[in-house]
């Protein structure tokens, strides 16, 4: 698994990099590649490519989808570690670009990163149907904005040090980090004009955002700065509403189990097909950074 995540990652780079590129004249692509390279995991890049598999999608059309829900996920890490937000120094076991280059460069790199990915989507390069592209956009922006990680982010900082039921904490973890997995499962669909599998697929993968947070509030409590490439047990110090706050480490890993089966039931229509979204949801399961 690690050898195709190292693999992929290095296509999608490359493929971010030459677009990059294109504008070498801004000043602002110096702190952009900072907070986009290397770029973690690429999981979401991964899962595209996975639910791409299912569903024959060509692999040139993936590539500019992972590009794009690359930029953004950059943009809403530079933002994220902002003093103003989570103050975080350390990101992906490099200073963050806050810390490297000053809070209004990294904001505005973030901001550039986040209109790169519609860029990217609406490329003359990117050769799908109009109505496609528009679509893509159009859902890009609400996993993106205040329905999607800019609101869950907003939720998440006003819920530090408050006792919020289940409920609450779902829905804005699944705003936080949900929907760009959600995007990433039905983007692939939306090129294949497939709506009889959307609505499960965004089912799908919206419990594999929240599949992921939660291994990641996991991370935050029991993980160690140096292997989690990012300072851990913040969540606790800055009192921050999670399934682990509300129901123990214990009962958070049982909750997160019972969503990774919920996960394969999903996929079980899908047979042979979907082995690779498997042995993906696994790795998320079993990540210790």
């Amino acid at each position: 698994m690690e050898k195709k995540l190292k693999k992929l990652s290095k296509k999608v780079n490359s493929y971010l990099n030459i677009y990059l590129s294109k504008s070498n004249s801004s000043e602002l692509i110096v702190p952009m590649k900072y907070g986009l390279f290397p770029g973690g995991k690429k999981i979401r890049s991964k899962i595209i490519f996975d639910v791409g598999k299912i569903f024959n999608v060509k692999n040139k059309d993936l590539f500019i989808l992972a590009a794009s829900v690359e930029a953004i996920h950059a943009y809403s890490l530079i933002h994220d570690d902002l003093p103003c937000m989570d103050d975080d120094k350390l990101r992906r076991g490099k200073p963050s670009t806050h810390i490297k280059f000053g809070e209004s460069t990294a904001i505005l790199a973030g901001n550039s990163l986040l209109t790169t990915a519609f860029e990217i989507l609406s490329d003359k390069n990117f050769k799908v149907e109009d109505k496609i592209k528009s679509g893509l956009i159009n859902r890009l922006s609400r996993c993106s904005g205040q329905t999607g990680i800019a609101g869950g982010q907003y939720l998440d900082l006003s819920y530090e040090k408050k006792k919020v039921s289940l409920k609450k904490i779902l829905n804005m973890e699944l705003k936080k980090t949900g929907k760009l997995f959600e995007f990433c499962c039905v983007a692939p669909l939306l090129l294949k004009k497939n709506r009889k599998n959307l609505n499960s697929f965004s089912k799908i993968g919206n419990d594999i955002g929240l599949l992921f947070q939660i291994v990641d509030d996991l991370i935050d409590f029991k993980g160690k700065t140096k292997s989690a490439g990012k300072k851990t047990k913040k969540d606790i110090k800055k009192g921050k509403a999670t399934i682990i706050s509300l129901l123990g480490y214990k009962n958070a890993v049982k909750y997160a189990n019972k969503l990774k089966q919920n996960i394969y039931n999903k996929l079980r229509l899908h047979n042979n097909k979907a082995n690779d979204l498997r042995e993906t949801i696994n790795f998320i399961m079993e990540r210790n950074n």
